[in-house]
């Protein structure tokens, strides 16, 4: 093992690594502190993110024609899927509010996948953002219910169904999972995004020992790129699956603002 280690520091190799490093939010400009308006890595793999969502959803469409292009297939594809979603889960009284998750989808779906180039930087592996489009989506959701059903919003907390003395207990629950909800719905985009990269900079940190002339690091690195690339296809599906899962659940919080009534 000694001998390893000597054979590391001659080659001028440190095998001390940071998986986390990759998450660390730094400013475009210069190397100041950041600030409330600073713009950093995160700004620029959003605004990134946005100019795609324009790409796909504007400018791909602007010469729609029957015989669509394959980026005019894309956005219909899109179109029709999470259309689909929202009469399914929300029924067509969510219709009007179609073009919110839409939008939601997408950008989730670009920031996830442009997070997977080379140097490239993940905004929704950050709380900060999944928190803000989390937050986002409670308040809207819990005003529309106000709005449409008045007081009688609340009883989406008071399940009719079940047993008269069991329903003040069930109301408690319902009303902690209720504010709950922002929560977990930004940790879960937000912990699967993060858990994927950092697991393929740990494997990726283990790929250069074959420069390590031991029998060790000829059998690690293959491994190691065997690893990656495995986890690699796996986050690309993860990627999608993720902005599916915000999507549709933000589905589901607009049915209870919608018909409240258990």
């Amino acid at each position: 093992m000694a001998t390893e280690t000597q054979g590391v520091e001659e080659a001028g190799m440190e095998l001390v690594f940071h998986p986390m490093d990759q998450f660390i939010i730094k400013p475009l400009f210069g190397d100041g502190p950041v600030g409330m308006f600073t713009i950093t890595n995160t700004t620029l793999w959003m605004a990134l993110s946005v100019l795609c969502v324009i790409g796909l959803l504007v400018l791909g469409t602007a010469r729609r024609s029957i015989i669509p292009s394959r980026i005019q297939s894309v956005a219909e594809l899109c179109y029709g899927f999470i259309r689909k979603m929202v009469e399914d889960v929300a029924s067509k009284e969510a219709l009007p509010y179609f073009p919110y998750i839409m939008t939601l989808f997408i950008f989730i779906v670009f920031s996830n996948f442009l997070g997977l180039l080379p140097m490239a930087f993940t905004p929704t592996s950050h709380i900060a953002v999944t928190a803000v489009m989390a937050m986002m989506v409670f308040l809207s959701v819990t005003i529309l219910g106000f709005v449409k059903n008045g007081f009688g919003f609340l009883g989406v907390f008071w399940i009719s169904a079940a047993p008269l003395p069991l329903r003040p207990i069930l109301a408690l629950i319902e009303v902690i999972s209720y504010f709950v909800r922002p929560v977990s719905h930004s940790i879960r985009l937000a912990g699967n995004m993060m858990a994927g990269h950092a697991v393929i900079k740990v494997f990726a940190a283990f790929a250069p020992m074959v420069m390590i002339s031991t029998g060790i690091g000829l059998m690690v690195t293959p491994l190691s790129i065997l690893a990656i690339t495995a986890i690699y296809a796996l986050e690309v599906l993860v990627a999608f699956i993720q902005a599916y899962v915000f999507t549709i659940l933000t589905c589901v919080y607009l049915k209870d603002a919608l018909h409240p009534h258990h």
